[in-house]
């Protein structure tokens, strides 16, 4: 073996330790911010804001943020979207800045402890002071988002075309065990909180406070793992929106990749709404008490772990593309079943809850593996912050027209049946969508199976 073949196999066997050390790192994210999205957006902000929400409403059971007449049980929902809309107008910033720079660390910093610092003020929370949660809420929320524009954007570099799906899935699965973790902790002192001298209130917000500490602890360890790279020249220098309306002209070159952010953009509002707004129809609609609700969101997570490592096992054999398109399905079945749950029936949300949990993290995991294939070399920010519009870009839709619907109908249940269309409208969208074509397109080598 000669001497240039040595030291090619040995640079080639660095790069991939070199690889391995980064994702290991990348993992921790998705370990860091998921307790954020478990603890506080789907456990115990809906329904705590919700009732602060309500100490603060009139006789008529509203209340007037900025003037404007709010039903105090839609306030969560309409919060919600709001902090999307602001997420959107955010994210092309920090894209752009992100690729133009090449440091996405000290980006994906200040966004993780943006958030977290607003998720530890959630502590303040009590009596009616429902504005200040909004305005906490918004904050975080917008965070996280401009967060994961980075974080996901690593992905095309950290992980070769076939390792993507595996890295991805990985990722997924490490959040929602350190969700289940730390829901483990909440529900002992939720449970136990008169024997550690707290009302439930008080639990609450500890509750609350502690995943933004857990998130900025956790976001320390792939800070000091992944590395900046230099960034490419690029043809667009635009900044913020002007550097979006680049990447969507861009994007017109790659009318493939840009049919599946709409396919996506669909599909993941329904999961977006659902993961927001299921506490609220748990407590609301069918009267289950916090601690259920706790142990229903556990079971997700626990679920979520098996499942988004068993569909990322089904993409290697059948494709990520015909998975996700499975899993739609599932989507689908699930929440129209959700809509003929019993009120005051725990065995029954909890089966729902495991339905949830068996696609949740597959589709989402997947859904990121396929976009970086369709990703042209050197604008992986760019692109990613285009996919995290599509991730939040129409998300604010659904939690509005949940919100609208209970304010219309007074009923929860109405509202949650809605959310099926967004699952049958992805489900042709993204069939639609030739992924092969797509790759080629971008200049990617195309995976065996995709």
């Amino acid at each position: 073996m000669g001497s240039d073949t040595v030291r090619a196999e040995r640079t080639a066997d660095g790069e991939a330790a070199g690889r391995r050390r980064e994702q290991r790192g990348w993992y921790f994210y998705d370990w860091a911010c998921s307790v954020y999205s478990t603890s506080v957006l789907t456990v115990f902000l809906g329904p705590y804001l919700t009732e602060i929400a309500k100490a603060a409403a009139d006789a008529d059971g509203y209340v007037h943020p900025l003037g404007v007449p709010v039903s105090a049980g839609s306030f969560f929902a309409y919060t919600v979207s709001a902090s999307v809309l602001v997420s959107i107008f955010v994210m092309p910033l920090a894209g752009a800045a992100a690729d133009r720079s090449g440091r996405k660390k000290p980006l994906l910093a200040a966004a993780a402890y943006l958030g977290a610092g607003a998720t530890a003020g959630m502590f303040f929370l009590d009596g009616d002071r429902y504005l200040l949660g909004g305005f906490l809420l918004i904050v975080a929320n917008a965070s996280l988002a401009v967060s994961m524009v980075l974080y996901n954007s690593y992905l095309p570099q950290i992980a070769t075309p076939e390792e993507r799906d595996a890295v991805s899935s990985r990722g997924w699965a490490f959040g929602y065990a350190a969700g289940a973790l730390v829901l483990v902790a909440n529900l002992v002192l939720f449970l136990a909180h008169d024997t550690f001298g707290v009302s439930e209130a008080t639990a609450v917000r500890i509750c609350l406070a502690s995943a933004g500490v857990w998130w900025g602890a956790f976001t320390l360890v792939p800070l000091r793992r992944l590395r900046d790279r230099k960034a490419p020249p690029s043809e667009t220098a635009g900044r913020g929106w002007r550097q979006l309306a680049s990447t969507v002209r861009d994007m017109r070159r790659h009318p493939h990749t840009l049919a599946f952010l709409l396919a996506y953009l669909v599909y993941n509002d329904g999961v977006q709404t659902v993961i927001s707004q299921a506490s609220v129809y748990g407590s609301e609609e069918l009267g289950l008490g916090q601690s259920t609700l706790i142990v229903a969101v556990l079971l997700v997570q626990l679920l979520a772990v098996a499942g988004a490592l068993g569909m990322g096992r089904l993409a290697r054999t059948y494709g990520a593309k015909r998975t996700i398109l499975g899993s739609l399905v599932a989507w689908t079945v699930t929440i129209g079943a959700g809509y003929f749950l019993p009120s005051g029936a725990p065995v029954w949300f909890f089966v729902l809850a495991a339905g949830i949990g068996l696609v949740l993290g597959g589709t989402q995991a997947l859904s990121r593996s396929l976009f970086s294939h369709l990703v042209p070399a050197g604008k992986e920010a760019e692109y990613f912050s285009a996919y995290e519009i599509s991730d939040r870009g129409m998300a604010w839709l659904g939690p509005l027209v949940f919100g609208l619907t209970f304010q219309l109908t007074g009923s929860y249940r109405d509202a949650i049946i809605s959310l099926v269309a967004f699952f049958v409208i992805g489900f042709v969208l993204l069939a639609r969508v030739p992924v092969r074509r797509a790759v080629r397109d971008a200049g990617n080598p195309v995976p065996d199976r995709i």
